[in-house]
């Protein structure tokens, strides 16, 4: 299938990157084979959006937030194994050790979660101030499961599954995120990307999975921009909708990710989900990204209230904890 948006405005499309050929576009940001069964029934005629109706299953990607983390350790090899089996995209994070490898991992350390009161690992530091052994033999949750490089996890997860690469650090703790960058700051921010940027690219260009690289940084979406216009990619919003759609718009990015407090027509606009008391503008973010021709992926959820809530707010994408969170 062919998203109707996307190939009704021709922007860029969403492409398989193992690909010679940048030329193959696919429903919605990720689309992958749906797993739903034909009699799932069609809910409703298109919308002023242009998609089906807004709680149509069958419109919705599916993406599996590192793996399913809520039922599987994240970011490992048995997580993103297991996911494969249901999910339409899988969504993990990358960055390096010290040796300069890239790894799949979300902590800036290896140790701390929830303030450090416990660790996500049984190793200790920043993940690039540590050499590749120590971080690829590291104890993820006390699961058994280890860190794996992003060779690895690209080589675990079957071509027709799609890759949400979510850049979460080049290597330095100097990187800037959920800003906008100018000038000398941003031609900093893109050098201390760039060599990242392109290493990661070229793993991703020997696998044939069909990939969106997504970050909070400015600076990683516009490395990626220059390094591979073709690679689509996705800015990831954090604090405000009206700073993150200047850096959509910079970059012409073909997704826009936010958290789920953010979507305008849902319950949840302004829930205090990360921030102890948001006052996001009066945006309806959906509607202006479809109108723009982008698509919409929210994060995180972990109940089926919150996605049947999303869906009916017309997102495209529902970056998820748990599987099958709406189909049966």
């Amino acid at each position: 299938m062919v998203s109707e948006r996307l190939q009704t405005l021709n922007r860029r499309t969403f492409v398989g990157t193992g690909a010679a050929v940048a030329s193959t576009a696919l429903a919605g940001v990720g689309t992958a084979q749906r797993r739903c069964s034909d009699d799932e029934g069609d809910h409703g005629a298109d919308d002023d959006h242009g998609r089906g109706g807004g709680d149509d299953e069958d419109d919705i990607t599916y993406v599996a937030h590192r793996g399913y983390k809520g039922l599987h350790p994240e970011n490992t090899l048995r997580a993103f194994e297991a996911a494969s089996r249901t999910a339409d995209m899988i969504e993990l994070d990358i960055m390096p050790c010290a040796d300069g490898e890239i790894v799949v991992f979300h902590d800036e350390k290896l140790g701390a979660r929830d303030g450090g009161t416990r660790g996500l690992t049984d190793q200790h530091g920043y993940v690039w101030e540590n050499d590749c052994e120590t971080v690829l033999n590291a104890n993820v949750l006390g699961s058994g499961e280890t860190v794996p490089l992003l060779s690895e996890a690209l080589a675990a997860i079957p071509n027709h599954v799609d890759v949400n690469i979510e850049f979460k650090n080049p290597g330095s703790a100097a990187a800037q995120s959920s800003t906008n960058l100018s000038g000398a700051e941003l031609e900093a921010g893109k050098e201390r990307w760039r060599s990242f940027t392109e290493d990661a690219l070229d793993i991703v260009a020997k696998h044939g999975n069909d990939v969106l690289v997504s970050s909070f940084y400015e600076a990683a979406i516009a490395t990626v921009r220059e390094v591979n216009p073709d690679i689509p990619v996705g800015y990831l919003l954090w604090d405000s909708i009206e700073r993150g759609l200047d850096i959509v718009r910079e970059y012409d990015c073909e997704a826009v990710n936010p958290p789920y407090n953010m979507v305008k027509g849902s319950p949840f606009f302004n829930d205090p989900y990360y921030l102890d008391d948001p006052d996001f503008a009066d945006i309806d973010l959906v509607q202006v990204a479809h109108d723009e021709g982008r698509e919409v992926n929210v994060y995180t959820l972990d109940t089926w209230y919150q996605a049947d809530q999303l869906a009916k707010a017309d997102v495209d994408g529902l970056i998820v904890n748990y599987p099958n969170l709406l189909r049966e």
